[in-house]
């Protein structure tokens, strides 16, 4: 298959980690076979990255932010200036191993196909951290927090709920038609679900492919540069930011109430106040909500699609059934 890819990989004072992993993301593009350019988004980092990148790699094109904006900010500035077929989303944190691409370039093959990730490793190298993400609904609440794997090596297909903006493959044309990620959510958490949801609600398809592996750091941005505190308030805000977007609107009433009265109180009455930081800022968004809302519903009237998570859940379901699957 004749194909080409743009490389598009967030910095924040990630020197040391691109000297340790960008050699491994080389190999597999190399080894791959295919046309391909590297671009790195420098997100206003302190360090001496962009020195290190111009004089190790001067074939990278480098974007520096003037200001720190976010992953999402920061993948969009890379999306956008990507020229070719296929775009390698990766962290600076994740290691590839050499076949990993060439695992999952096959999937383009098919027209309905929105992106494919590999399972990730933990800095072990042993414990699988990330495989096929499974939906089911609790409450009004979408959770993904099953996830499987084939039993063995096989041909058939294994969708995800969602791809994992640290190293997913995905389809240029797409992505640009879904305008990349929403920065409704920055500056991180939750941006890839609703990538991936967007897509499924159009028609489009998410895969795992268990056969190419990477090995995740692990956060190491977030967990160096933000509180556990601040982490966890972004984490509840965006949550509460991704179903405010995708609830069907006849379930939104009923979502805002759960929200307050199962969710936010409980918390409150536990002493858990850092909840009121996050219920708030999810409020702050009101005007956000309603853009992002305009426009997944125009993308699905134009592309003829009408899915509901509800739907897009059923989906992923279907296409499980009768393959053997290992539950982590």
């Amino acid at each position: 298959m004749n194909t080409t890819i743009s490389l598009v990989l967030p910095n924040f004072n990630g020197k040391n980690l691109l000297e340790s992993y960008l050699p491994f993301t080389f190999q597999a593009l190399n080894k791959a076979a295919c046309e391909y350019e590297v671009i790195i988004v420098d997100d206003a980092s302190h360090d001496d990255s962009v020195h290190f990148l111009r004089q190790e790699y001067p074939e990278i094109t480098i974007i520096q932010n003037p200001k720190n904006q976010g992953f999402s900010y920061s993948c969009n500035q890379g999306i956008i200036a990507a020229k070719h077929d296929l775009i390698l989303l990766l962290n600076s944190d994740v290691k590839l191993t050499p076949d990993y691409l060439e695992k999952l370039i096959p999937y383009f093959q098919d027209s309905t196909t929105f992106g494919v990730m590999g399972k990730i490793l933990d800095k072990s190298g042993i414990k699988i951290e990330v495989a096929a993400k499974i939906p089911r609904f609790n409450g009004f609440k979408l959770k993904s927090d099953k996830q499987v794997h084939p039993k063995s090596p096989s041909s058939t297909k294994i969708p995800t709920t969602f791809l994992s903006g640290a190293n997913c493959l995905l389809d240029r044309k797409k992505l640009l038609e879904l305008e990349g990620f929403d920065e409704i959510y920055s500056p991180f958490y939750s941006e890839d679900l609703d990538l991936s949801i967007r897509a499924w609600k159009l028609g489009w398809k998410c895969y795992y492919e268990h056969e190419a592996t990477c090995i995740h750091l692990g956060s190491h941005t977030t967990k160096t540069y933000f509180q556990k505190s601040k982490i966890k308030e972004i984490y509840f805000r965006n949550r509460m930011l991704f179903h405010a977007i995708h609830i069907d609107r006849r379930d939104l009433k009923g979502w805002k109430l759960y929200l307050l009265f199962l969710e936010v109180i409980p918390k409150v009455l536990l002493g858990q106040f850092w909840i009121l930081k996050s219920y708030a800022a999810f409020l702050n968004h009101t005007q956000q909500i309603k853009k992002s809302r305009k426009k997944i519903r125009h993308l699905m009237m134009k592309n003829k699609g009408r899915k509901s998570i509800a739907d897009v859940t059923t989906n992923i379901h279907q296409l499980l059934l009768n393959k053997e699957l290992i539950v982590l």
